[in-house]
């Protein structure tokens, strides 16, 4: 008699300050993605420098919408990364949520632990996996572990290292619009184009099922860098230098987006048209037989006029 493994569960990287006092779109669709209610969840608060404050925050958080079974570990030693107890939470979790903070120290004292490992054997037997800011970076397998902000790429204006691996063959920066990371992730993405770029804005989730279906949810933008035919001088370049990149395929993502991380490709997205069917070709013998009136609109498209202009002009007579 044979069993079949159980799939990986969703991981979800935020992109840092999600809403915590008004809708909470996000913390939200943590607790759905976790079983509602019911969900056994863990708060994992290392690369937080607010100490047990930001613990019982987020505690607070998750109990008012409607979860009972929440629990906050913090090692703060690799040591403590392999305590019995901190491992056993994670262990017998159907969710864990990392904070935000210092993503290299996360690395540091959790990558290759025991700690780090139940986590990642919680992924695998189906639980979610979140994490906001230093938390959403962690997911990576190589992960952002310092740079500067602004838009142009420059040379070693990153640096990448061990993540847990969650999300392999991306790379993903949080903050992103908000912090002007973009040339950062350009960077990147330009010294290992084998790997994608996700940057994800604040207020704004990346939810990512086991197929590599990447759904949008929040107030910003996901923006998704492809660098598989690029051309660049990222290993010519020295000091800080500009890198010449060409070729890059880029995709800004809003709310309600579905990309395809495996293949690379947009699935949907909200106000595109539907081509599901093919073009149809129109002859005056398709027209109605009774004659309809002009609408004003459609008599005085291509005047520079609003629309809010047209409704507000006197109909002519």
């Amino acid at each position: 008699m044979s069993s079949s493994m159980p799939a990986p569960g969703v991981v979800m990287p935020i992109g840092g300050a999600e809403d915590k006092v008004g809708r909470m779109t996000i913390l939200r669709d943590v607790v759905r993605l976790a079983g509602g209610p019911s969900a056994r969840m863990v708060v994992l608060s290392t690369a937080s420098s607010l100490g047990d404050e930001i613990t019982h925050a987020y505690l607070r958080l998750f109990a008012e919408l409607g979860v009972a079974d929440v629990a906050g570990i913090r090692p703060e030693s690799r040591a403590q990364a392999a305590d019995p107890a901190v491992v056993a939470a994670v262990q017998r979790a159907d969710a864990v949520f990392m904070t935000g903070g210092n993503q290299t120290k996360l690395a540091t004292l959790v990558v290759g632990t025991p700690l780090g490992e139940a986590l990642v054997a919680a992924h695998r037997r189906g639980a979610l996996v979140a994490g906001t800011s230093a938390g959403a970076s962690i997911c990576s397998e190589h992960m952002v572990s310092f740079g500067s902000g602004g838009s142009t790429p420059k040379f070693r204006v990153g640096q990448v290292s061990q993540g847990l691996g969650l999300l392999r063959g991306v790379i993903v920066d949080q903050h992103f619009t908000q912090r002007n990371r973009f040339g950062r992730l350009l960077a990147l993405v330009a010294a290992n184009p084998d790997q994608l770029g996700v940057g994800v804005d604040e207020d704004t989730a990346a939810v990512i099922t086991p197929d590599g279906r990447m759904t949008v949810r929040g107030r910003g933008v996901v923006t998704v860098v492809d660098g598989s035919h690029v051309v660049t001088t990222a290993y010519t370049a020295t000091g800080t230098q500009p890198l010449m990149m060409s070729d890059l395929r880029l995709h800004t993502l809003p709310r309600g987006a579905v990309f395809d991380l495996a293949t690379r490709t947009l699935v949907w997205a909200p106000g595109l048209p539907d081509t599901s069917e093919p073009p149809s070709v129109l002859t005056p013998a398709d027209l109605p037989d009774a004659e309809l009136p002009t609408p004003r609109r459609i008599a005085v498209e291509g005047a520079h006029e609003t629309t809010a202009e047209l409704r507000r002009r006197p109909a002519s007579r």
